[in-house]
């Protein structure tokens, strides 16, 4: 099944109506998905990367084309497609145990509390069942989002720029437990980043996005044994590649420098 289209987009295009006038934002996106790849997508700010991710999700409609999750039409959000934004979005007044299991009330208590707990272990939480978001820091609090978003073991995550508020070396270390949980549960995941290095670091192909309205340039295949070494040739390759699809010809690209 690994062969397997998860994620079908044909011909989508996309308008919004700001002051009673539209505004395109995206225009004839093409993309499929296999179960179990990892992939990310990098554009401009306003290029439609979080639009997109919404229609996948089916928390946004859309004029035209097609948008297929497991080989049906997408028309509203489902069970098989978890999201993960960059905002935890945690409930405060509730436990982390509680917000994590809060889509499940519709199981038995002892099977719910089983499935949140291994969850909670999954992302190394465990300890902080009982604690409410304000406790947690930032890393942990999206810990718990991620495992929130697990949790109804989705075929499909949906990740948007979940790791955009946090510090560095938390980021780094988030990038190394989201791909250990992608191995484990062998989920389809899509993430949008405005961060080319973790584009590159996470995914199996990069999907690369043109200033509004949104259109795929390119779509990168990505070798693991260059993109998981940082500081490796093939690494920076890929991202003076990138690069080079925002900058090229600009006063910007003498100012960038990739270490090759």
């Amino acid at each position: 099944m690994k062969d397997k289209v998860i994620i079908n987009v044909e011909h989508l295009n996309k308008r919004f109506l700001v002051d009673n006038q539209p505004v395109e934002v995206l225009r004839d996106i093409n993309l499929q998905i296999k179960a179990g790849e990892f992939v990310t997508i990098v554009g401009h700010s306003g290029c439609g990367k979080s639009t997109l991710l919404k229609i996948i999700c089916g928390l946004v409609d859309y004029e035209d084309g097609l948008v297929e999750r497991n080989g049906h039409k997408v028309t509203k959000p489902g069970p098989q497609c978890g999201m993960v934004f960059q905002d935890h979005r945690l409930l405060p007044w509730l436990k982390i145990k509680e917000n994590v299991g809060f889509g499940l009330k519709k199981l038995p208590k002892e099977e719910r509390e089983k499935k949140v707990q291994q969850h909670l272990e999954m992302v190394g939480l465990a300890g902080f069942e009982n604690s409410y978001p304000a406790q947690l820091s930032g890393g942990m609090s999206q810990r718990a989002a991620i495992a929130r978003g697990l949790v109804n073991s989705p075929t499909i995550l949906l990740l948007d720029e979940p790791f955009g508020a946090l510090d560095a070396l938390t980021r780094i270390q988030m990038q190394k437990e989201i791909i250990r949980i992608q191995k484990q549960e062998g989920t389809t995941m899509v993430m949008v980043t405005h961060d080319i290095d973790e584009a590159i670091y996470l995914a199996d192909r990069i999907v690369v996005m043109s200033a509004r309205p949104g259109e795929i340039q390119d779509i990168i295949t990505v070798n693991k044994a260059d993109s998981r070494r940082r500081n490796s040739a093939g690494f920076n390759a890929y991202k003076k590649k990138i690069y080079d699809y925002f900058f090229a010809g600009t006063d910007d690209e003498h100012e960038i420098e990739y270490n090759i």
